[in-house]
């Protein structure tokens, strides 16, 4: 078997407006991937670093999590959504990095006339692609939700009768009112965070350590806020 302590570690990185946000961070860092890691027409997955002996994975957002707590990569950053919907235990959550800002929200089509509100229901149909924390939600206040899992085009199953109400994430709202739908709740305010797998935090501890400093210090550099 590869002894892992002699290979590079591996920084799991979000595709998309994460990764831009995070540009700026990583530059702070002295750990910015090759140039193509940041351009989404690149084929490649896997990148090298300023750092020998630190290389980058480029994944889908909602895989980061997945990859992390897997041993896939020893450190990554994802959304708090990601985080909240799979609640992997064998992660650790240092930094709340503040970029990335959202909302996990409920949200319906715009009420009508004589309609009855559905939050006022005992059970609704929920389209989402987080059925976990929709579950929760819904749980907490009384109400049997059933789940229509969907990837995305969320904003659709509301008009097409397929679903009540839906739970996505939300930034400026402008999806929502083009497509005839209100936010009607939020459940969560959402960042992205900077995470580590446990067991590479035990067997590897000064250079994780180390990698979480050097984020803590750019975050400073960077005037974002620090919370851990």
């Amino acid at each position: 078997m590869t002894d892992k302590q002699s290979m590079p570690l591996i920084l799991a990185l979000p595709k998309g407006r994460i990764l831009k946000a995070l540009r700026p961070v990583l530059s702070h860092t002295g750990l910015e991937p090759a140039s193509d890691c940041l351009d989404e027409s690149s084929r490649r997955l896997r990148f090298p670093t300023a750092n020998k002996d630190l290389d980058v994975v480029r994944v889908r957002s909602f895989d980061v999590a997945t990859f992390v707590a897997y041993g896939g990569a020893d450190i990554g950053v994802c959304g708090a959504d990601v985080l909240m919907e799979f609640d992997y235990p064998d992660l650790y959550a240092p930094l709340d990095l503040g970029i990335g800002g959202c909302r996990i929200s409920v949200a319906r089509l715009k009420e009508r006339k004589g309609e009855e509100a559905p939050e006022g229901r005992s059970r609704l149909r929920v389209a989402t692609k987080y059925p976990a924390i929709a579950r929760r939600h819904f749980a907490s206040r009384a109400i049997n939700a059933e789940i229509v899992h969907l990837h995305g085009a969320m904003e659709l199953a509301p008009t097409l009768d397929m679903a009540d109400v839906i739970v996505d994430l939300v930034d400026t709202g402008s999806t929502l009112k083009a497509n005839g739908l209100e936010e009607i709740e939020t459940i969560a305010h959402v960042t992205s965070r900077l995470i580590v797998n446990r067991v590479a935090l035990k067997t590897r501890p000064e250079e994780i350590s180390s990698l979480i400093e050097r984020f803590r210090q750019a975050l400073t550099s960077t005037s974002l806020p620090v919370n851990a």
